[in-house]
């Protein structure tokens, strides 16, 4: 248990609270919520800081395994960020799929035109895909998602210690296994909303060969949002369900698929 003033830690302690530091800090940069650009910076470092104290006690170091050479134990701290921005990646991906659902959706809509600034990203985003991903966030906060995250990262110092990174050959197959999933996320989340307005485009289709008289440009365009918006409001039901499921499996593959993963 390291003392509780800083001034009297030894220079083990600081180097152990250096290296949960650097693997602390990118999961909670690159956390849903905490990874806003409206956020300031020095919030989020303090949130580190305070969190690092917390996990602390939970590491145990052999400090003979520590380097004494400045290079080697840069490595070392190298290595913790790269655990930490792993353990994130895998989760950004989840909410990916969703804003790319959201994209799906509008395009159909034909809503791809009307774009918001994202305030976590400080890009534009379609309208629909920035509403799919703010309802995620509220979500991801209802069901504990971010307890998750810092069940992760203390597994994490249990099942690998500081400086024992060792990136298995599987890792990248599940990485695309990741991306590939992220397709099927936006598919099926979008899903109900497309095949509505598709069998809606073919309806208006006949129409229009039944009436040319009729402008069935001018008039497909409230239809198609109208609809759009309505279906993706019955959507929901099922939505937030299945994201629930998602959260809950990206959360439990952290420790169970993705630590073993970076073991020797």
């Amino acid at each position: 248990m390291p003392s509780t003033a800083l001034w009297n830690w030894s220079l083990f302690q600081f180097q152990s609270y250096l290296l949960v530091l650097m693997r602390v800090a990118p999961v909670l940069f690159m956390m849903p919520v905490l990874s806003s650009r409206n956020l300031p910076n020095l919030l989020k470092i303090g949130l580190t800081l305070t969190v690092g104290l917390i996990f602390l006690p939970w590491v145990r170091i052999d400090p003979a395994l520590l380097p004494t050479d400045p290079y080697s134990f840069a490595f070392f701290l190298t290595a913790e960020l790269m655990i930490g921005f792993i353990l994130a990646l895998s989760v950004k991906i989840i909410l990916a799929g969703i804003q790319m659902a959201g994209e799906l959706a509008g395009f159909q809509m034909g809503l791809s035109m009307a774009n918001l600034v994202d305030p976590a990203s400080q890009v534009n985003t379609p309208v629909i895909s920035q509403f799919l991903y703010l309802m995620t966030l509220v979500l991801f906060l209802a069901v504990d998602g971010h307890h998750w995250f810092f069940q992760a990262v203390g597994q994490s110092f249990l099942l690998l210690a500081p400086g024992e990174i060792h990136l298995q050959p599987g890792i990248h197959r599940h990485f695309l296994f990741l991306m590939g999933n992220l397709f099927v996320i936006a598919v099926k989340i979008s899903a109900p909303v497309v095949a509505v307005l598709i069998f809606t485009q073919i309806a208006l289709g006949i129409l229009a060969k039944a009436v040319p008289q009729m402008n069935i440009l001018m008039t497909s365009f409230p239809i198609t949002i109208g609809l759009g918006l309505l279906f993706l409001g019955f959507s929901l039901d099922l939505v937030f369900p299945y994201c629930e499921v998602l959260f809950q499996e990206a959360g439990k593959g952290l420790v169970s698929t993705l630590l073993p993963l970076m073991r020797r």
